[in-house]
């Protein structure tokens, strides 16, 4: 026999197979088997024999020799993997992993019998295929590798802590498995669930333990197995000591009788302890006086307590409390002393035990004593070692107690008093325990006889003896004899027996103790068999046992000879090794592992112990030889349908049988077409089968099997019947555009090597007729290509398989869609269009559809700024595709910049080509950035040089127009003069005409064809300095008959600083001048010694470093000895900021002395000025106004007088305020910005200074501001989020201080919400458990996603599963669905402008892919009556509420009809009024000159909104509706030609009670405007200013608009008053309304303005003569409707006004704004009202104050009224937009208590100051005429309204 080893030729792989590599002729001549060892009993088995025939190589496909189909391997160990092959050539190997190539790895090595890996790992877990191929054909190996981890358990928590009592939870976690089970042991031993242990969890991974006790700490252990895994983990459960401890405790102490004590113990411990008292060992006895209880603080803590109420002596002695539970005991003691005679408690006799401790208590009760002390026979304790007397507490210990020595009398003193004492005794009787003398057994055999005395030495009588065996009493059966006498006991055994060996126990107890003593008897037995050898039989190649064993004491030892052959035995020792063949069982049987034929023969067993003769016993062993195959044909061909022959021979003991079988089943001979026969041929046995006729099911495996009374062989036989081959089985190897790889296995091939495949393809609409077929694809392969195809396009595929039999039938058809391919053809129709200078819109169309390749289902737009070279890259934006057309929005771009842009068209396969490049502009912008390196130089008084630099061209934006230079004057009162600009091409200006000596302010901006750019920051330049002009006034006056006063004012352009003044004084009698100097800081001067009634000439030179100035206008004064009254001080305006303390001088000479007298008012009615604690008049002439208020504006005029004359002057007072509320609007939003501009309203009397614009997000608190220079009108605010609304609000500054904040305006960024498009389907794929969405179908609104999150749940739970993602995908997948489930799904998309929800129901598939019945809604039947009775019922309630509503609703409107017709009817009364009244003043302007009469009509409506426009139409009005009048509602229209007509219409109240004013305009960000009406009222409130307008019509008219209105105060509400308005409009129609036609304003009456309040006006057709009539400003003026004081003024300022909005009670107030460019000439001639304004610039007062004088400037040789009055009012230059005014809170302080209120007169509104006399008669009997529907004030009847005002057109 050769032995075959690893190496050389021959290879034994892992699995058992040989590998014959290089095989040789030589190969053939053997036979050979397979022999296995068993790894752990070293049996061996060999298998039948085989030959190898061989045969000469010819070309042939890989046939797989060795394969397999699952492997198993724990991770860490190594495993081979086989994959073997027999072909010509040699085969070639590859080796994939899960469909794809192994990647390269040291672990893995290609052997020559397969894969072999080392050191699995759980990651090479997978699918492994090993291709094997030649040139031939090729195979496959196809196998599944499972790595499984070891399994891996932890216990948590790794340590555990607890107490006795409590509970402890442990879990068990195991990993490298999801199948496993689970058992908990404890100390090694298993636990089961019981009362207090649970186990819980799907896999008992949960241990719950409750009410631990001590014994149930120790180690835990969780075990884990599967199959033949497993594993363990360990925690230690300590369990602290429950033992009670004292936490707290209570001290000796001495008290009184009837004291009250209380004693407490606090213990701990686990479980919780029983606390019990004992007063001197004896339990306390609960009664009246004594209380006892516990109170538990914490789980463990319990406080318990012992209360005596009353103490007697008796209650003294030592106190214990004892603390008791499962786990221990603890107690504490202490002594208390309750004051009382002193005695000693009985004391009980005592015993004690010898040889033990004893104590003895001495109980003394009573307090104070002096000692205790103990006695025995007189003497005084201790006398020896043994004794000790603690004196404190009385006790008395014994050591080791001896009974000579210790038994006796005990006495207790206790020392009360010096030599008084108190003794009681106490008698200690002393026993002894018994003492066994020691005692052992010998050896004895078995049959002896035992005797073993146990002699009990020493203790008391009487004694009792017992004996135990093993512990317990000894049975009566083992014959065992105790004989006890006095202090022995005698055990006896007759007859020893093996029964009787165990351990012995003597027991010895008296009245004192019981002790033991034991010991071990061991019975020696002779050995014997229990099983004896018998002869055998052993069959060859198995294993056989030879049994033997025995038994005896001590246990024997046995030996086994051998001797071969059936001689006669000559035993000899077996070599015995449990490594070998042959090995000694425990038992004492002799192993054969593999049973030889030289096994056979005489075995001995011999047995010895040494106790006795050793016996043994031999037996024989024959060996059987099993049947076994010796020749049979392992490989054989047939055709199928001929007759074939296979033959077998079988060798062994007889008799043998053979059977045949084909795979495992077996044959029956008597089958019609299998026939077997069987022969003998010397020792052996020939079976033969026939198969006629043969078919395919015959091709296989047969063998044949022989069999006898001991074993059994076989031998296998592979047929194979060849016959023409099945098709193919065809499967897709990979699809691509243009290509599909085919791959195909080869099912039967007929046995017969194929010789060819063929493969047809044909597009899927077209017949196989037309099929491209390619034929004879070798047989060597079994994959191939089909190139050429389409993209996206469907095809069929079938192959047929040839061998030398034949063609197969068609193979399964396959349906295959090409992948889609990158388009071949661009976009189409790309267009851009520029929408800003950051935005160019694309448009394009989708590809051809030929060229598209698939389903488009995105682009990619690339653009990038456009150069000749095309080298810059462009930027990418990729988008999904929405339609055929589509269109993209290219945002942040540079401005004014040329981009190129290209499209591609994308699908799943790629991107195709880009379209032509697109060449767009985007739109030109302002300026990004000023110029740069601005200079400013002054080259003269009137001239200043500027230069600067050109911004760079990235920061122009567009085309370059030019460069505006913004300047304006800082005037020396802090003013600021006329913002002016200048337009230049150039980089370099020069600004003439400017104020000599002046500073300036300076700033540049560059503009394109888009507007201005950035301005650049102020520069600031001054003037050169020159001579000054001349003085701005002279007065000379003579004040005795040789002093003359010459006063002058200083000089209207002051050109530098001055330095002084000059006087000169002249009379023509003198040639020489005289000249007087006066410092810069002075304007008086005082000339005596002149001649009396000689005239002097006087004037006055200013001089500055230039040089002196021009002289003034010479005056000439003549010194009289009667001097008249002068005035030096001079007429004029005064400017001061409210708040301010004020002086306005008038200084006075003449001789005598003049009277000075002041008065206010210049309307032809001046009334004295009023003197109280804030106006007072100086010694010196000057009036002081304390404090000064808006109501102290007007005329002052100031009367010095003597006897020889008078003299005026008038002073006109201004008073500054803080500015008004700008206009603010809304003219540009993005998705990040919003551009605001504004009107500024009026300045209050000061220049602005500038702006504070603030801002805040909506429902905000939190505002920011941003201050901007006075000149600028707009402003744009950056970086603000998309699609989210803000408030803005504006604040103007002037020098006063800022105003009010502007009206609460609102605006939204570009943007909105997100939004599911329609046409989106949202689900994509559902199947049982995963469901894919489709979220491609929102859209963000503009705004970019800020989160997204999903929640779904199925319809039968409550709970939510929620995803939540910061940005949005195009699909999202929901993973691990419960099949067969209804589903609700709701998605929540967030973006800056808001957010948008979608909801919808999914149902997942069945497991077959089916789908689901859907939601059904169930129905009680038992309530479908009940149901239908509440629908009933539900419908009659409905009925009868919408019957309710229809009733009212008509109610509602038959009250609205009625209230219409009464406010028609009373429009009609004042409009027959009106007509009435115009008839009857239809005069010439002469005539109205000479009757001092104007026209004035009042038009009463109740509060509600008005808009009067041209139509023939009427609705219904209310309190929140729009009134359409037209000319039905007035009747005919008169057509008067009176060239003066005056309209007015009021909204009056009918209350006259009194309440709290609101007003909301002033509101402020964050206030609530109803909240302020705590404000004072009634009589109390002072009524604001109200404004009038006298307007005259001048010659030739002219077609213009002229338009007033004013605000309005609301009315104080008393309880159950009704609340209306009360409101006048002027108003001039005029024909130009197409611009009123455009819109329809709806003004109501609570917050009306002059534009609204102008432009419904403009829309009537009230007077057919006022159409061709223009109006004009003549005179403005304000009046105080509660002190009838008026002040009028001209209107000069440049800045035009609409609106006039008081801030405090007596203010009124103007605002306006510039026209925008287109609208200029439309409202060019539209008159407007004016600030009031003085008629020259304005004066210094700290001059004035500092020399008491006040000089007039600009007012010539002319003095007094006429001349002031003549420049009260001025034409206005421009007209301006009207704005809505804010309402303003008064201010309670302005109206005096004491001080009554009162109401505007008719006759004190006159139009004053007038131009001429006869006019200013006119104003005063204005509104004479006025009848029927006013009173005799002018006021309508109905009510008296103190806060009505009234606007009047004349």
């Amino acid at each position: 026999m050769i032995v075959f080893n690893q190496g050389s030729r021959f290879l034994i792989t892992s699995t058992g197979a040989l590998y014959i590599l290089d095989v040789q002729n030589e190969d053939g001549l053997y036979n050979y088997r397979c022999v296995t060892r068993h790894r752990y009993t070293g049996e061996t088995r060999q298998s039948n024999s085989a030959r190898l025939f061989l045969s000469d190589p010819t070309n042939s496909e890989p046939v797989i020799l060795d394969g397999f189909e699952r492997r198993e391997v724990m991770a860490g160990s190594p495993v081979e993997l086989p994959c073997k092959a027999a072909g010509h050539p040699a085969p070639k190997y590859r080796w994939l992993k899960d469909t794809s190539p192994l990647e390269p790895d040291s672990r893995f090595r290609q052997t020559v019998t397969g894969l072999l890996i080392e050191s699995t790992q759980p990651s090479d877990t997978g699918s492994y295929v090993c291709e094997v191929w030649n040139s031939y054909g090729n195979a496959e190996v196809v196998g599944r590798l499972l790595v499984k981890q070891p399994l891996k358990v932890v216990v948590s928590p790794r340590k555990v802590k607890g107490s006795v009592g409590s509970q402890v939870s442990l879990s068990c976690s195991v990993s490298g498995s999801d199948e496993y089970e689970l058992s908990w042991y404890r100390n090694g031993e298993i636990i089961h669930p019981g009362n207090n242990v649970r186990i819980t969890g799907n896999n008992r991974e949960n241990l719950i333990m409750e009410g631990m006790a001590k014994s149930d700490g120790g180690a835990y252990q969780c075990f884990a197995r599967h199959g033949k895994m497993s594993a363990q983990d360990m925690v230690q459960v300590v369990l602290e000591d429950g033992t009670p401890k004292i936490l707290s405790i209570f001290s000796e102490k001495v008290v009184s009788p009837n004291e009250v004590v209380s004693l407490v113990c606090n213990v701990k411990g686990t479980p919780l302890p029983t606390v019990t008292w004992t007063l001197d060992d004896e339990p306390v006895i609960k009664d009246s006086n004594h209380q006892m209880g516990h109170i538990t603080l914490v789980e463990d803590n319990i406080l318990s307590y012992l209360n005596i109420s009353h103490t007697q002596v008796r209650d003294g002695g030592v106190y214990r409390c004892t603390a008791n539970n499962s786990a221990g005991v603890v107690s504490y003691q202490a002594r208390i002393n309750v004051r009382g005679p002193v005695s000693i408690r009985p004391m009980k006799n005592l015993t004690a035990i010898a040889g033990r401790d004893t104590y003895i208590h001495c109980r003394v009760i009573g307090y104070p004593y002096y000692s205790i002390k103990w006695y025995k026979n007189a003497n005084l304790l201790p006398f020896n070692h043994r004794q000790r007397a603690f004196e404190s507490n009385g006790t008395l210990k014994l050591s080791d107690v001896q009974k000579d020595m210790d038994e006796g009398e005990y006495t207790c003193c206790v020392l009360i008093q010096p030599q008084h004492y108190f003794n009681r005794s106490v008698y200690v009787t002393v026993k002894v325990p018994p003492f066994i003398q020691p005692f052992e057994f010998p050896s004895f055999s078995i049959g002896q006889r035992v005797f073993i005395p146990c002699v009990v030495v020493s203790g008391d009588l009487p004694i009792y003896i017992t004996w135990h065996k093993d512990g317990k009493p000894i049975p009566a059966s083992l014959g065992v004899t105790i004989d006890n006498i006095d202090f022995t006991s005698s055990l006896r055994i007759s007859n020893l027996s093996v029964e009787h060996n165990g351990n012995y126990t003597c027991i010895a107890r008296n009245d004192a103790a019981a002790v033991e003593h034991q010991s071990q008897l061991n019975v020696r037995v002779p050995p014997r068999f229990v099983v004896q050898p018998q002869d055998q039989a052993g069959i060859y190649g198995k294993a056989v046992i030879l049994n033997c064993s025995a038994t005896g004491s001590p246990p024997p030892t046995i030996v086994w000879k051998y001797s071969k052959g059936a001689g006669v035995p000559q035993f000899q020792p077996i070599a015995l090794n449990s490594g070998f063949r042959i090995q000694l069982l425990g038992t004492g049987s002799l192993l054969i592992k593999h049973v030889l034929e030289e096994d056979s023969g005489y075995y001995l067993c011999k047995v010895s112990n040494d106790v006795g003769a050793a016996v043994s016993k031999s037996m024989y062993l024959t060996v059987k030889i099993p049947a076994m195959i010796t020749s049979y044909p392992n490989t054989t061909l047939a055709t199928q349908g001929q007759r074939k022959e296979m033959s077998c021979t079988a060798h062994g003991e007889k008799p043998i049988m053979v059977r045949w079988e084909k795979e495992d089943r077996i044959i029956n001979p008597e089958m019609s077409r299998y026939v077997v026969s069987v022969k003998e041929v010397a020792d052996e046995v020939i079976s033969t089968l026939q198969i006629l006729p043969t078919v395919r099911e015959d091709s296989g495996f047969f063998s044949c099997h022989a069999i006898n009374s001991y074993g059994e062989d076989r031998g296998i036989i592979q047929l194979t019947v060849q016959e023409p081959p099945d098709p193919p089985e065809v499967e897709i190897r990979e699809v691509r555009d243009r290509t599909i790889a085919l791959r195909w296995t080869m099912g039967f091939d007929g046995n017969s090597p194929i010789t060819g495949y063929d493969i047809e393809c044909k597009n899927k609409s077209a017949s196989w007729g037309s099929a491209q077929t390619t034929k004879d694809v070798s047989p060597q392969l079994n994959q191939a290509t089909i190139i050429d195809l389409h993209p996206s396009s469907t095809y069929n595929i079938r192959m047929f398989a040839k061998n030398h039999i034949g063609k197969s039938d068609a193979s399964n058809e396959l349906t295959i869609t090409t992948d889609e391919a990158a388009p071949d053809g661009p976009p189409q129709e790309v267009q851009l269009e520029a929408i800003s200078s950051q935005s160019i819109k694309v448009t394009w169309k989708a590809p051809k559809k030929h060229l598209q390749n698939g389903m488009i289902r995105g682009y990619q737009v690339g653009y990038r700024e456009y150069s000749t070279g095309g080298s810059y890259q462009f930027n990418i934006i990729s988008m999904d595709t929405t339609g055929d057309s589509e269109m993209v929005m290219l945002d942040d771009l540079k401005k004014f910049t040329k981009y190129g842009v290209v499209v591609q068209a994308t699908n799943r396969a790629g991107t195709g080509p880009s379209s032509q490049e697109v060449i767009a502009t985007t739109l030109e912008d302002v300026p990004s950035r000023p110029p740069e390196n601005v200079q400013a130089t002054a080259t003269s008084p009137e001239t200043i040089s500027l230069s600067w630099s050109t911004p760079l061209k990235e920061a122009l934006n567009g085309v370059l127009q030019g460069f505006r230079v913004i300047y304006w004057a800082n005037l020396p009162d802090g003013e600021l003069g006329e913002i002016r600009n200048v337009t230049t091409s150039q980089d370099s200006l020069e600004l003439d005409g400017l104020e000599k000596y002046t500073n300036y302010s300076i700033q540049v901006l560059a503009f394109t064809r888009a507007g201005d750019g950035v301005r650049s920051e102020q520069i600031f330049t001054r003037t050169k300095e020159d001579v000054p002009g001349p003085p701005a006034g002279i007065k000379a006056a003579a004040s005795t008959n040789s002093v003359v006063f010459v006063s002058w004012l200083p000089p209207l352009k002051l050109n530098g600083i001055i330095w002084k003044y000059t006087v000169f004084c002249s009379n023509p009698y003198s040639t020489g001048i005289s000249e007087f100097e006066a410092t810069s800081d002075v304007y008086f001067h005082r000339v005596p010694n002149l001649s009396r009634n000689q005239q002097y000439s006087f004037w006055v030179v200013a001089v500055t470093a230039a040089g002196r100035g021009n002289a003034s206008e010479v005056i000439t004064v003549e010194p009289l000895a009667k001097a008249p009254a002068r005035i030096l001080t001079f007429s004029g305006t005064v400017t001061t900021p409210w708040m301010k303390d004020i002086v306005l001088p008038c200084k006075a000479v003449g001789d005598p002395p003049p009277t000075i007298k002041w008065l206010k008012g210049s309307n032809g009615n001046p009334a004295p000025v009023m003197i109280d604690g804030r106006r007072s008049i100086h010694n010196n002439g000057s009036f002081v106004i304390r404090t000064v208020k808006a109501e102290d504006s007007g005329y002052y005029s100031c009367v010095a007088s003597n006897n020889w004359d008078s003299d005026e002057i008038v002073l006109n007072l201004q008073v500054q305020v803080p500015p008004d509320q700008p206009r603010l609007t809304v003219t540009k939003t993005t998705t990040t910005s919003i551009t605001l501009s504004w009107i500024p309203g009026d300045n209050g009397g000061s220049s602005i200074r500038g702006y504070i614009l603030q801002y805040s997000e909506d429902n905000s608190e939190q505002w920011g501001n941003f201050p901007i220079s006075p000149s600028e009108r707009s402003y744009r605010l950056e970086n603000l989020k998309c699609g989210t609304w803000y408030k803005f609000t504006l604040t103007a500054q002037n020098g006063v201080g800022p105003g009010r904040i502007s009206e609460i305006i609102e605006a939204k960024t570009h943007g909105k919400e997100p939004q599911f498009a329609k046409e989106h389907e949202l689900f994509t794929s559902i199947n049982s458990t995963r469901v894919k969405l489709n979220l491609i179908g929102w859209n963000n609104g503009g705004c970019p996603i800020t989160s997204f999150t999903l929640e779904y749940r199925p319809v039968d739970t409550a709970v939510w599963t929620t995803a939540q993602r910061t940005s949005l995908t195009k699909s999202y997948i929901l993973y691990d669905l419960q099949e067969a489930t209804w589903y609700e799904l709701q998605m929540k998309v967030s973006n800056s402008a808001g957010y948008a929800e979608k909801k919808a129901m999914f149902a997942t598939l069945n497991a077959d892919g089916s789908t689901i019945p859907p939601l059904l809604k169930t129905v009680d039947k038992d309530k479908d009556h009940m149901a239908s009775n509440e629908g009933l019922k539900m419908m009659v309630t409905i009925s009868c509420i919408l019957v309710g509503m229809v009733l009212l609703f008509v109610l509602l409107m038959v009250l609205k009809r009625r209230r219409r017709e009464q406010r028609l009817k009373r429009l009609r009364d004042a409009k027959s009024l009106a007509e009435m009244l115009m008839s009857k003043n239809t005069r010439t302007p002469d005539t109205m000159n000479k009757q001092q009469q104007t026209l004035r009509m009042h038009i009463d409506i109740p509060r509600a909104q008005l808009l009067i426009e041209e139509r023939d139409t009427m609705e219904t009005i209310d309190d929140r509706s729009t009134v359409l009048l037209t000319d039905a509602d007035f009747g005919e229209t008169s057509k008067q030609k009176s060239s003066t007509v005056t309209h007015t219409v009021h909204y009056q109240s009918l209350s006259q009670a009194t309440g709290p004013l609101v007003d909301v305009s002033d509101a402020r960000p964050g206030t609530n405007p109803t909240a302020r009406r705590t404000a004072k009222a009634g009589p109390t409130t002072r009524n604001r200013y109200a404004s009038q307008w006298t307007l005259n019509r001048p010659h030739p008219p002219i077609s213009s608009h002229t338009l007033t209105t004013d605000w309005r105060l609301p009315t104080p509400r008393a309880a159950g008053s009704v609340d209306k308005e009360s409101d006048s409009y002027s108003v001039s129609p005029s024909q130009d309304t197409d611009r009123a036609r455009s819109s329809m304003v709806s003004t109501e009456s609570a917050s009306s303005t002059y534009e609204e309040l102008a432009r419904a006006y403009e829309h009537a057709k009230m007077e057919e003569q006022l159409r061709h009539a223009k109006f004009t400003i003549t005179e403005c003026f304000i009046s105080d409707t509660s002190s009838e004081q008026m002040t009028a003024g001209t209107n000069e300022y440049t800045d035009s006004l609409t609106s006039s909005t008081p801030s405090e009670s007596g203010i009124c107030r103007f605002t306006a704004s510039p026209p925008k460019p287109q609208d200029g000439g439309r409202v060019m001639n539209m008159a407007v009202p004016k600030a009031h304004r003085p008629g020259g610039e304005l004066v210094h007062l700290p001059p004035y104050l500092r020399m008491d004088f006040l000089l007039n400037r600009g007012v010539g040789a002319s003095s007094g009224r006429e001349a002031a009055l003549g420049q009260a009012c001025l034409e206005p230059q421009k007209s301006r937009t009207l704005k809505r005014p804010a309402l303003l809170e008064p201010t309670p302080t302005e109206a005096p208590a004491g001080r009554e209120v009162q109401q505007w007169q008719p006759g004190t509104a006159s139009t004053l100051p007038l131009r001429e006399g006869s006019e200013l008669a006119q104003a005063a009997k204005i509104s004479s005429s006025q009848e029927s529907l006013l009173d005799s004030r002018g006021h309508l009847k109905q009510s008296s309204n103190p806060y009505a005002k009234s606007y009047t057109l004349v």
